[in-house]
């Protein structure tokens, strides 16, 4: 049985986000996501969490595409801020129970070859993988798609990713496999999930057009997540989607945990 975290960021706008996570909670939920914890009242979060019975399944780490003051990852001058920053992440893991943190490329530099930036990203990976791996939680890193949401953004194959990870090496470096983005990048989904799914640390789902809920669009959730739950994926799957109906959030979110 797959289980699921809303990402909080995407509901309830109007909501201060402890009251996010407490509707999660009573929708029957035992994990939340977020994507900035450094903007966030964490004693808040960490109380109203507890308080509930749940975690936050993932957040950000402070990257280039989340913090654009942070020298890039993708080049070599970005690795130690990007070492800073995963340590940075060590209390919040501790504080909320997160299990991964999510690392995004940011966009790529026009100066530098993609052999080149591709290299320094494994490089800050290396870097940062045993302070992850010291303190138990995993670094996911995200491809994103560039034709509808991130025009620029470096990482934009799935393949690419596992290339990464396998070059990192290390059980605290794995690729988050957003259903949604490697969708509009090409689709062949499963096939990219099952024969890598002891690589992938985290999932996104919405479906497309319009980045909506998993029932509403072209892509079959009922068979990819059969197929996802039967390679024995045991970890976390974010609900990074955008409600159809905002007035209905709580039924969708809802109906979406039936589909576990």
């Amino acid at each position: 049985m797959l289980r699921f975290s809303p990402c909080v960021e995407m509901f309830w706008p109007d909501a201060p986000i402890e009251e996010r996570v407490r509707r999660v909670a009573t929708l029957g939920f035992d994990a939340y996501e977020f994507w900035s914890w450094w903007d966030k009242d964490l004693d808040a979060l960490e109380v109203t969490a507890q308080d509930n019975g749940l975690i936050a399944s993932a957040c950000c780490v402070r990257t280039a595409f989340t913090h654009p003051a942070t020298p890039s990852i993708l080049a070599p001058e970005g690795r130690e801020p990007f070492m800073l920053a995963v340590r940075d992440c060590v209390d919040v893991h501790k504080r909320l129970s997160c299990p991964s943190f999510i690392v995004t490329t940011g966009n790529a530099l026009a100066e530098l070859s993609a052999a080149a930036q591709h290299a320094a990203c494994v490089a800050a990976l290396k870097a940062a993988a045993p302070i992850a791996e010291d303190a138990g939680f995993t670094l996911v890193l995200e491809p994103l798609n560039t034709l509808v949401d991130h025009a620029g953004y470096y990482l934009c194959s799935a393949k690419e990713g596992f290339e990464i990870v396998d070059e990192v090496g290390s059980p605290a470096v794995k690729l988050l496999f957003d259903i949604y983005h490697m969708h509009v990048m090409g689709g062949n989904l499963t096939p990219q999930i099952v024969p890598n799914i002891a690589k992938i640390g985290h999932v996104h789902v919405a479906n497309h057009p319009g980045r909506y809920e998993p029932m509403l669009g072209e892509i079959n959730y009922p068979y990819v997540f059969d197929r996802i739950a039967a390679a024995g994926y045991d970890r976390y799957v974010g609900l990074e989607f955008k409600p159809s109906d905002p007035d209905l959030t709580s039924s969708i979110l809802g109906q979406v945990l039936t589909m576990s």
